[in-house]
């Protein structure tokens, strides 16, 4: 592995479900100790005690919520209280919406905005000192909505879409200071994400197992050279091609028919 987190501390953020708690099974597998944070304490706990069980790990739980302002620097004050250093964070909390932007929660959009992209910039800022104190990681999970318009999940994909940029432009910054950067982004996978969307419909293509965004995400970490970003699945990774291949109207009207051909009603009541 490019980064040897055996020994250190590695900070996951949406570690109670999901590919957070995968992840989280899969640092400690290779000897981190970990930091996990989220919302359901009680899930956290329950991660956390089969993790020291079977790994034999330090494991810290932090329960927070992370699309409140302000919560990165809560969380750091919160650590460097315990005298917690964090040598590698993982910035995967998230979530998407699915249906037309004109009648959504105005609410619940700009909470998905404030976590998946405000958050995530603060976290990065601050702990970033920290990871770069050793060899650390500096992991993002994007997606791959992030590479193409998606009309029905347009807030979420355009949320990916620069969390994909932001950690490729960190990446390139990052070069000669021993920190690894790289942006992960699954295609649909079998986790609790499509429960909080409130819709399969979203989950257009392939279905991946979290098993699967975990091999390849451990397989470009273990690369002497690893990219600025990797994406889960040869099907989506074709899917991908599109924009490049046609223009961008053509490649907005064909994700939108994948995704059930959402469109905005004729008028809306305030």
């Amino acid at each position: 592995m490019s980064v040897d987190v055996s020994g250190s501390t590695v900070l996951i953020t949406g570690a109670s479900a999901g590919l957070g708690s995968d992840f989280a099974r899969r640092f400690a597998e290779r000897g981190a100790n970990l930091v996990l944070v989220a919302r359901r304490a009680d899930r956290l706990e329950e991660l956390a005690t089969e993790i020291r069980d079977k790994h034999s790990v330090s494991v810290t739980v932090l329960p927070m919520d992370l699309s409140a302002p302000g919560v990165a620097q809560k969380l750091k004050s919160e650590l460097t209280a315990r005298d917690i250093r964090i040598d590698s964070l993982v910035n995967n909390a998230g979530f998407g919406m699915h249906g037309d932007f004109a009648s959504a929660d105005l609410d619940r959009m700009t909470s998905a905005i404030q976590l998946n992209v405000t958050t995530l910039v603060e976290l990065s800022h601050v702990f970033l000192p920290d990871l770069l104190r050793g060899r650390g990681l500096l992991m993002n999970i994007a997606s791959s909505t992030a590479y193409q318009p998606v009309p029905g999940m347009a807030v979420y994909a355009a949320t990916k879409a620069f969390v994909l940029h932001f950690t490729e432009a960190l990446w390139a910054e990052a070069r000669g200071t021993g920190l690894t950067v790289l942006a992960v982004s699954p295609g649909p996978t079998h986790t609790e994400f499509f429960d909080v969307v409130g819709t399969q419909q979203a989950a257009a293509g392939h279905m991946q197992t979290a098993e699967q965004v975990m091999n390849t995400t451990f397989r470009t970490l273990d690369r002497r050279n690893p990219p600025p970003s990797v994406m889960s699945g040869w099907t989506n990774k074709l899917s991908a091609l599109g924009p490049r291949l046609g223009t961008r109207r053509i490649t907005a009207l064909v994700v939108s028919r994948m995704l059930g051909n959402v469109r905005m009603r004729a008028s809306i009541e305030k």
